[in-house]
């Protein structure tokens, strides 16, 4: 049976991820035309501009914004019309693609498809970083500096990451940082200070285990100031893992804790990204959780 109700704008970026991308968005749109959904097929916008869009959501022509890409695509899109209170669908096309990971989204774009045609919704916190709207993971100083070189890479993908990272890796250095927050005052020189909504990376790469899509929190994981060798390896179990590192060294390698906001000191400018796209960096930043900032179509819990 037609579902006259809903109407989909699918939004594709032609540049996220890797995989053949043109043949994916026909599969889409013949499986949505099977289903008797109307819909129209745009790309997204680097600017993050898109008022034809926005109008048609609020003339109820267009319900639901199906995004093929990545986190900073979902980040953009979301962060551009989230306002409407249309909803969210992902196909996972990205590098990571931790939200949709986080979410209980396959990777598999006909499975993500039929979580998107049940068309259960629940509500996603997301945060500002200063002006930055972010809807999963930021951070500040060497993933913020991988993804700095990761963006100007001719392949996209995970392995590409990995080996911009791995690159990174030997020549990384540790940032002074002064951290505010009711109950925490830290100052301390770590190589990043991860921010995030989403309980991990992307590729099922954990790295704050307690965090939950809508649960009023930021998770914040600080990598202190250690030996590359200890660095390896509490990156990696905590990756792993997602366990705070005082079971390994005895010491409080890496700190973890949740707070509804922040207040970043970075006076020697360490590099950041947003959601893993590369931003501009600031002396200080301002964290402030946005509480049920866009409906997302997921599984049912």
């Amino acid at each position: 049976m037609a579902d006259t109700n809903r109407k989909f704008a699918f939004l594709i970026n032609p540049v996220s991820g890797t995989g053949p991308k043109a043949e994916i968005l026909r599969m889409i749109e013949s499986i949505t035309r099977s289903k008797q959904i109307d819909f129209e097929s745009l790309h997204t916008n680097p600017e993050g501009h898109y008022p034809e869009l926005e109008k048609k959501i609020l003339d109820k022509i267009i319900t639901d914004i199906i995004v093929l890409g990545g986190d900073g695509s979902i980040s953009q899109v979301t962060s551009a019309l989230r306002h409407t209170g249309v909803n969210f669908g992902i196909i996972p096309m990205g590098s990571g693609n931790g939200l949709a990971l986080a979410a209980g989204i396959p990777r598999d774009p006909k499975k993500a498809m039929e979580i998107i045609f049940r068309g259960h919704f629940s509500p996603v916190d997301a945060f500002y970083i200063n002006d930055y709207f972010s809807c999963m993971l930021s951070g500040i100083g060497f993933d913020g500096k991988v993804a700095h070189e990761f963006s100007h890479s001719s392949k996209r993908g995970l392995i590409t990451y990995i080996k911009v990272a791995a690159r990174n890796f030997f020549t990384a250095k540790p940032y002074p940082f002064h951290i505010t927050c009711p109950g925490h005052d830290i100052e301390t020189e770590a190589f990043f200070v991860s921010i995030a909504n989403s309980n991990q990376f992307g590729n099922q790469f954990t790295i704050a285990p307690k965090a939950r899509l809508n649960d009023g929190m930021i998770d914040v994981v600080i990598v202190q100031k250690m030996n590359k060798l200890q660095l390896m390896l509490a990156i990696l179990h905590q990756l792993r893992f997602g366990d705070v590192q005082e079971k390994i060294f005895r010491k409080k390698s890496i700190l973890y804790f949740q707070a509804a906001g922040l207040y970043i000191k970075n006076p020697s400018l360490a590099p950041l990204h947003i959601d893993g796209d590369p931003a501009k960096t600031a002396d200080q930043f301002s964290v402030q959780i946005i509480p049920s900032a866009f409906r997302l179509l997921q599984p049912a819990n």
